[in-house]
């Protein structure tokens, strides 16, 4: 019996204790801030045909550029230098697709790599991931999407199939200080919370850092938006509004007045936007007015500034200077 317990004893893991007051505190560097940190995982989730993909596309080539990704917007954020990208696929052509889209963004193809896994597919845990970040020093990997990479026989929906995971890819993240971002698909649940429409187990989202999520505006196909819906190191960024159209293509517009939960249900999708359109139309339709008057009066009608603007860049509206005084034009005038 003694003999047994000295056997159990040993066994034991030593204990280790680590004390707080000899922890250093790390600074949080940013691909994007709030967006998307580096050294953590950051997921962007969306229905199928949101524009997950071409907007990750588009920051791709900019970052292979060193050009600031929200360059149009009121973001804040620097310019930095070119960085080298891991970009994995597991939906889409390389040929007719991927690098199309990248040479319409202006990337720097010879700064994005791909993995040959033709003769052997490539999953979260496979080694040739860490060997790959090694070589190409790349600061930015993506997995597109999520659920092409688990490998056979793993149940997404299995929150120990799914931790381990996550945990590999997290650590990769840490340990050579990149950014890697996970682009999935949402589920046909229109009733849950956001955090809940995520494919597969909750798990994905609680071992990402960040969150974001990708949807169509009602009523302006056109209009796509990005919601913050997790942040565990910043303070959420607000939500940011692109357009796809054929004649134009991609351009960021800015910050957007909607939340996630609204984006995805349809409540309200577009109509503050639309509200503030028809406000200005209406205050301009006899000719310029000042834009303090503008400002004034959308006040009052509860319409907030950042929409009013967005509102007067959809519209086109000209600003003129007349005297000391803006004024603000449609621009048939």
């Amino acid at each position: 019996m003694e003999e047994n317990y000295r056997e159990i004893k040993k066994a034991e893991p030593c204990l280790k204790l680590i004390n707080m007051d000899q922890v250093e505190v790390e600074k949080i560097d940013w691909l994007l801030y709030p967006f998307i940190p580096y050294g953590k995982v950051t997921i962007i989730q969306g229905d199928p045909g949101e524009g997950k993909t071409t907007v990750v596309l588009q920051m791709i080539a900019k970052l292979t550029k060193g050009e600031a990704i929200l360059r149009d917007t009121t973001a804040e954020e620097t310019k930095g230098e070119p960085i080298n990208v891991i970009y994995q696929t597991a939906e889409d052509g390389l040929g007719d697709t991927i690098k199309p889209r990248l040479l319409a963004a202006g990337a720097d193809c010879s700064r994005v790599m791909v993995i040959d896994d033709r003769d052997q597919p490539l999953t979260m845990v496979d080694a040739r991931l860490e060997e790959a970040i090694i070589q190409t020093k790349a600061r930015l990997v993506v997995l597109d999407p999520i659920q092409g990479f688990l490998g056979s026989g793993i149940d997404m929906h299995r929150a120990n199939e799914i931790r381990p995971l996550m945990k590999r890819v997290a650590v990769l993240a840490e340990k050579y200080h990149c950014a890697i971002i996970l682009i999935g698909h949402m589920n046909k649940n229109s009733n849950g919370k956001s955090s809940y429409r995520g494919l597969g187990s909750i798990d994905f989202q609680a071992a990402a850092r960040s969150v974001l999520i990708v949807g169509r505006v009602k009523d302006e196909p056109e209009v796509r938006v990005i919601c913050h819906v997790k942040s565990s190191l910043a303070p959420e960024g607000k939500s940011i509004a692109f357009r796809l159209d054929k004649e134009r293509g991609f351009q960021w517009i800015g910050e957007y007045d909607i939340n996630v939960d609204d984006l995805l249900s349809g409540d309200g999708r577009g109509q503050k936007i639309r509200s503030a359109k028809d406000f200005l139309k209406e205050i301009l339709e006899n000719g310029a007015v000042e834009q303090a008057k503008i400002a004034e009066e959308a006040e009052e009608r509860g319409i907030k500034k950042k929409t009013l603007w967005n509102a007067k860049k959809e519209l086109q509206i000209d600003s003129v200077k007349i005297g000391n005084k803006w004024f603000w034009m449609l621009q048939e005038e």
